[in-house]
This record gives C-alpha cells, sequence and structure tokens, in this order.
C-alpha cells in the first residue's frame, strides 16, 4: 500500500473516487474544503500494488487561538471499506505523518459507523483512538443519532406512500394553499438567511452566515439546492416563508439545513420542502436520503417524530473519535480553552 497527498488544486481522482464509493460523504471532498476555508485542507490517497485507490482521507486542519498547534480533523471519514483495516492503517499513518507539518496535537474522525460494528471499533482502538460516549443532544462535530430513508429501487410514488398518513396529508395541505416551492442558487443566501436567524432565535440553535449558505451552494454548484417556500395570503404579498438547503453527493442526499418562519406555519411549508427535496434524491438516484441528526430517538422529541413519520429509520453511530498525538500539547490545548470557558 502506498499514500500520497493531493491539495485542493489536485484533487480530482478524489473526489471522483468518493462520489463512486458507498462509504462517500461530501464533507469528505476538496468541495468541503473550499467551503471551510477557515481551515487548512489537504487529502490522502491510499493505492495498492496495482495503483488502484483502495481508500481516501480528507483532512481539515485549524489552529488552535494562542498557541502553535493544530487540530485535525477528518470530517465523516476516511473513505474506504470499513472493514478493510490495512487501507484504514494506511491512511491514519499518512495523517499523522501530515500531521508534524502542522504541529498537530490530536487527530479527530467521526465516519458514519454503526455503533454496533465491532470490527470497525476494534481497527480505531488497535489505532490508539479514544472513542467519545454517545449522548442526548448536539455536543459533537457531527451528528451521532441520524435519520435516513432507504431510497434505493423505490419510485416516488412507493417513497411517498411510506410516509405517515399524517405527513402525507400535510404535504397536500401545502399544495392546496399554493405554496409554491423555488430552487434557488447563492443570491438567495441573505434570504435564506434571515428565516435561518428567526429559527434560530426560536429553536436555539447555533446561527450560521449568509456567506456560509451562500458557500456551500457556489463549491458544490449541481450537487447544493436552496428550496425557498413562498405563500402569497389573501390580500397580501408573495412572502417567504421557509427554506431548506441540500446537498447531494455519490449515492446520497442529505437534508443539510433548514428554516421557517413564525408566521403561516399552518400551510405546512417545510412538509412540502421535504417532499421536494426527497424527489430529487430519488430523481438523482440516490440510495439514502440522509436527515441527519436528532437529539434523542424518542416519541417525544418533536424533530425525531418529524423525520420518523416520513419513512425515515434511526441509526446510532460509533461517533466522534480522538486521536492524542502530542500528549503534553493535548493537555496545554485543554488547560487553555477551559480558562476561555471559564472567563466567558
Amino acid at each position: 500500500m502506498k499514500t500520497e497527498v493531493v491539495s485542493l488544486l489536485t484533487a480530482g481522482e478524489l473526489d471522483s473516487f468518493v462520489a463512486s464509493s458507498e462509504y462517500g460523504h461530501f464533507m469528505q471532498t476538496s468541495y468541503w474544503g473550499r467551503v471551510k476555508n477557515d481551515w487548512e485542507w489537504c487529502g490522502i490517497i491510499c493505492r495498492d500494488e496495482n495503483e488502484v485507490i483502495r481508500g481516501t482521507m480528507a483532512l481539515l486542519a485549524r489552529k488552535i487561538k494562542g498557541l502553535k498547534y493544530h487540530l485535525m480533523y477528518a470530517p465523516r471519514g476516511p473513505v474506504c471499506d470499513i472493514h478493510d483495516v490495512e487501507t484504514f492503517n494506511a491512511l491514519i499513518d499518512r495523517a499523522k505523518k501530515e500531521g508534524e507539518k502542522y504541529e498537530a496535537y490530536a487527530l479527530k474522525i467521526d465516519k458514519d459507523v454503526d455503533t454496533r460494528d465491532e470490527i470497525y471499533r476494534k481497527a480505531v482502538t488497535d489505532a490508539g483512538f479514544d472513542i467519545k460516549p454517545v449522548t442526548d443532544g448536539f455536543h459533537g462535530y457531527q451528528c451521532t443519532r441520524i435519520m435516513r430513508i432507504n431510497l434505493e429501487g423505490k419510485t416516488e410514488d412507493e417513497v411517498f406512500a411510506a410516509f405517515d398518513s399524517g405527513h402525507r396529508r400535510k404535504v397536500r395541505v401545502a399544495q392546496k394553499n399554493n405554496v409554491q416551492i423555488e430552487i434557488c442558487s447563492s443570491e438567495k443566501a441573505n434570504e435564506f438567511y434571515e428565516i435561518m436567524k428567526e429559527t434560530t432565535e426560536r429553536d436555539g440553535f447555533d446561527l450560521r452566515s449568509a456567506d456560509y449558505f451562500a458557500s456551500i451552494l457556489d463549491n458544490f454548484g449541481e450537487n447544493a439546492r436552496l428550496y425557498m417556500a413562498y405563500y402569497t395570503p389573501e390580500d397580501g404579498e408573495k412572502t417567504a416563508i421557509a427554506g431548506a438547503l441540500a446537498v447531494t453527493y455519490g449515492d446520497k442526499t442529505w437534508y443539510f439545513y433548514g428554516a421557517s418562519r413564525n408566521v403561516y406555519r399552518n400551510v405546512m411549508p417545510n412538509y412540502l420542502l421535504q417532499w421536494e427535496m426527497i424527489r430529487w434524491a430519488v430523481e438523482r438516484g440516490s440510495r439514502i436520503y440522509d436527515f441527519r441528526g436528532v437529539a434523542r430517538f424518542d416519541e417525544d422529541d418533536g424533530l425525531y417524530r418529524f423525520k420518523n413519520k416520513f419513512g425515515a429509520y434511526p441509526e446510532e453511530l460509533m461517533g466522534e473519535m480522538e486521536l492524542i498525538l502530542k500528549p503534553r500539547a493535548a493537555k496545554l490545548v485543554k488547560f487553555s480553552q477551559d480558562i476561555v470557558k471559564k472567563l466567558k
């Protein structure tokens, strides 16, 4: 096995492999590296003796404020057969070597592997990773409790029929109220941001900037869509009342961000938005529609009920894993971050 490092400008083979792999994820591409331009990015390619690519790994590196050390992070990586331990180890070994350039104190990974996969669990622990415990809520870099729809071999009608009857009715309520769904690009990022701002104030989520949403749409091009829902009340003007951002790559489509205003929720725009994004996933031939995370798998949790009744199944992932590369530096980083938290 041999490995090589590629840059944002030379990542064509890496991006193609990620698109072709059942283990691929859009965050393991150079496109995501361009979105995360406040981090440094590099990609690793692992080949066998016949020059065939066996796996890839996209790495982000961010300097810790006030220190010389960096955190390295492979979001939803690496991309390889999760039971191919040889390739996994080759990618990790090369990542550690790259980490020397950044004075990296730790490497984090969070491959979307089911928590019950004992082969993968042994591979990562044998490589020295510490697996963080799964907790309720959204505390890690990525969600550990996720919801997905299996679209493989299904038609639009079959997917819609699998929705809860109440969800099907709400999609039709939006249609009967003439809620208009428009597919937009980055020119509508500011409009989406304003709705996101209202949503975060209501629900307590972190707010991303309009430029961030625009960057996702611009960098992923035809693989990203902003869906905006508009409603025209009687004796009123056409108003943007909800929006959602979806990304597709390889055989998967992800519901990435969603927001709705406090008004006109009775016309059910969020249900129609989801249906339109799911239709896009079916049209693209996606095997999976990924709703991403929920705080917990519990019928009392509104987000879980919303996603589950679209026919999505729950899956608990193994979660965030950390490999300490420089123990003394890691202690210094923790000490520094603890002080910042106390000061805040």
